[in-house]
């Protein structure tokens, strides 16, 4: 039974709980930027990006096993955000989200902040590698592309 299906303009508000809180959690400790990830940052301006028709919509896909537990978005081969609420991660929601995005959708790489060990991690035990290749986002923040090798 697959928990994972395209979510809808209903997911919106609970993936923005999901992003927002995940940034906070993950990112927050590296940047330190309070009027970002306490100002600018939030679940209503992050939740806007997922109402009806939008391009990031429709390409999200949430695991939903009678609560929104995780979202993933994918732009062609990339996977541009793959996140689990905290209270659900190491229950095998993100492998099931990953495994998803590469073999039903061809997902084949994805930049992760260069930063979240724990991440480069996930994806590495999950057949990921880095490329070598590095970006820079918004002036400043340290992207790591990795692809996927399996």
């Amino acid at each position: 039974m697959s928990f994972i299906r395209p979510a809808t303009p209903k997911d919106a508000s609970r993936i923005a709980e999901i992003i927002v809180t995940n940034y906070r959690i993950n990112f927050y400790p590296f940047f330190h930027n309070d009027p970002y990830y306490f100002g600018e940052l939030n679940v209503i301006d992050t939740a806007s990006e997922y109402m009806k028709d939008s391009p990031a919509l429709q390409n999200t896909f949430v695991f939903d096993d009678g609560v929104v537990k995780g979202m993933i978005r994918i732009n062609g081969d990339e996977i541009e955000k793959l996140y689990v609420e905290p209270q659900f991660q190491n229950q095998g929601i993100g492998v099931t989200l990953l495994n998803y995005a590469v073999h039903k959708m061809n997902t084949t790489w994805l930049w992760v902040l260069e930063y979240n060990t724990r991440g480069r991690a996930f994806y590495q035990r999950n057949g990921f590698e880095l490329t070598g290749e590095k970006m820079i986002e918004d002036e400043w923040i340290p992207l790591l592309k990795m692809k996927l090798t399996t």
